[in-house]
């Protein structure tokens, strides 16, 4: 078989093939403008390749006018391509109206080139062929022609580079089938047939659309460009109808006619109701996609938000700490005699208000540190640390606090020498305070009780009241972040911080942290471990991508 032989069959599957492509986008495609783009685009490709075909059958008279027709048919293609182009999953409206006009004038401009003399000129006859030698206007038409292209690849590129996931690939396969669309028929159409005078090929111009559409197709079915299932249910349904039409005509007794009849009534119609089926489940996962993208997009608000609250906080807790924590060095200072002896009674309500300073300070301490594990960053320094010590000093401190509301605070000091730990030494002794400080606070009457032990493996610490206990109800809730209960006193001061702070903290030390209780009313203890030889060096913890906050433990 021949080129000449060839021709036909070729050109009716490029045509068969870009109307079909034409007729799914149509009837499948979201109705947008991207769409209606995309539409004209492959109906000018379609024209075109009529008009090429029978340009290359036009007799010597009209073969001149025909092949200014061709260029003519070519006019709307780059400009329609470069607006797909920059359409393609773009939900935004690319070009304003007056912008949309000009390049209509514009057409309008080249497609009157195109027919005029100044595109191709007259015809000689070259090697036994008569052909149209091209003229200036030809020259003006590939400037335009390349442009528009060439800035259609461009947005093409940017596209594919900054796309994710199966976006990245539809622009991939897009950019490939146009691609070689477009090499092809500008390769053999125009610089093969104008510039080397080599018209053979011309002829085949409508083959050269196939790339396109193949990698079109297969973007549909492979990667989700159009609803191929709802496609793929109405061709079923026809087909199946198709080959029953045939079978009827074909039969030639009446019961079988009757028959066959019934069942091509009775497909048609669960046939109708399939596809209506196909195309609700399809809607409805459209419609799913849009609102994970519309709580996406939420969720990032949420995180926008959310770190501006965190680093407000931050903000404004290091503020507040200065002035406080200034005055408790000055406090302390008066009431240890640094400034000449007062009266008892001036001493009393400086010690109460030494007090209230020193839960501001933990109070602040708290926040700050919440917004620090919000953000994800919290600073340990790691070094060796006596837990015996701090524990005295932190009892010490908080046994004004105690003398108050009249409760017993009792350190049972351990009755041998504890081993040093790796630890943070100022952030164990906020766990230890708060600790007592919530013991205290919970408990109306009674004592408080502060020891320490150890094993071979780790030292423990335990706090024990006679206070208010924990519910089994609470007991799941009392580390988590805002939790202060239901057994919270009236007027007590505190944001429910400290336990999920120290949760946090003991975390981070390799140890556990955990409350033991009988109910409501007959005390509680609080206890945490922390590992004797646990190797940790001082850092800042992504608590957000490398360090897990485990579970703690609950004893009820």
């Amino acid at each position: 078989m021949n080129l000449v032989e060839l021709e036909f069959p070729v050109f009716v599957t490029a045509l068969i093939a870009n109307v079909t492509l034409v007729l799914i986008v149509f009837r499948y495609a979201p109705k947008d403008r991207s769409r209606l783009l995309f539409i004209l685009f492959g109906l000018s490709q379609t024209i075109w390749i009529m008009v090429n075909y029978f340009a290359a059958r036009s007799n010597p008279d009209t073969i001149l006018s025909m092949a200014r027709w061709t260029i003519a048919a070519a006019v709307p293609h780059p400009i329609l391509f470069f607006l797909f182009i920059h359409s393609f999953l773009n939900k935004k409206d690319i070009i304003s109206r007056s912008y949309s006009w000009s390049l209509v004038i514009l057409v309008g401009i080249f497609v009157l080139l195109a027919r005029s003399p100044f595109l191709f000129t007259h015809t000689e006859v070259k090697n036994g062929i008569i052909t149209p030698i091209a003229g200036i206007g030809m020259a003006l038409f590939g400037i335009y022609a390349f442009t528009f292209i060439i800035l259609a690849f461009v947005h093409i590129v940017k596209s594919w580079h900054f796309a994710k996931g199966i976006e990245r690939i539809q622009w991939r396969l897009i950019g490939i089938g146009l691609f070689l669309t477009f090499v092809l028929v500008l390769t053999f159409n125009f610089i093969l047939a104008v510039v080397t005078d080599q018209t053979k090929y011309v002829n085949f111009g409508h083959i050269y659309t196939l790339p396109f559409v193949l990698f079109t197709v297969y973007a549909m079915i492979r990667h989700k460009l159009l609803n191929i299932k709802a496609l793929l249910a109405e061709l079923a349904v026809i087909l199946l109808n198709l080959i029953l039409v045939i079978q009827l005509v074909n039969t030639t007794s009446v019961g079988q006619y009757v028959t066959n009849f019934l069942v091509l009534i009775g497909t048609s119609i669960v046939g109708i109701l399939l596809v209506r089926g196909v195309n609700r489940e399809v809607k409805q996962r459209q419609q799913l996609e849009i609102l994970d993208k519309q709580l996406e997009a939420a969720n990032e608000k949420l995180k926008i938000l959310d770190k501006a609250r965190a680093d407000f906080i931050t903000i404004a807790s290091h503020q507040l700490r200065t002035p406080p924590a200034t005055i408790k060095w000055y406090l302390a200072s008066i009431l240890d005699g640094d400034y000449g002896k007062m009266d008892p009674s001036v001493h009393e309500q400086l010690r109460k208000t030494m007090m209230t300073n020193n839960s501001m300070v933990a109070l602040i301490d708290d926040l700050l540190n919440a917004s620090r594990i919000e953000r994800g960053k919290l600073e340990f320094i790691f070094q060796p640390t006596n837990l015996a010590e701090i524990t005295q000093i932190t009892v010490d401190q908080l046994l004004p606090q105690a003398e108050m509301k009249k409760i017993e605070l009792v350190y049972e000091k351990p009755k041998e020498a504890m081993p040093e730990l790796t630890a943070d030494k100022e952030k164990l002794r906020q766990v230890i305070n708060n600790l007592v400080d919530n013991a205290i606070k919970y408990t109306p009457a009674g004592k408080v009780t502060v020891s320490i032990s150890k094993n071979d493996k780790e030292i423990t610490l335990k706090v024990t009241d006679t206070g208010r206990g924990v519910s089994k109800d609470q007991m799941s809730h009392v580390f988590e972040k805002y939790d202060r209960g239901n057994r919270a006193p009236k007027n007590s001061t505190g944001l429910g911080l400290g336990l999920y702070v120290a949760k946090v903290i003991i975390a981070q030390h390799k140890g556990k942290i955990w409350v033991e209780s009988k109910g409501e009313g007959k005390g509680s203890s609080f206890i945490f471990t922390i590992p004797l030889n646990s190797k940790l060096s001082s850092s800042v913890f992504d608590l957000t991508k490398d360090q897990k906050v485990e579970k703690q433990e609950i004893v009820k």
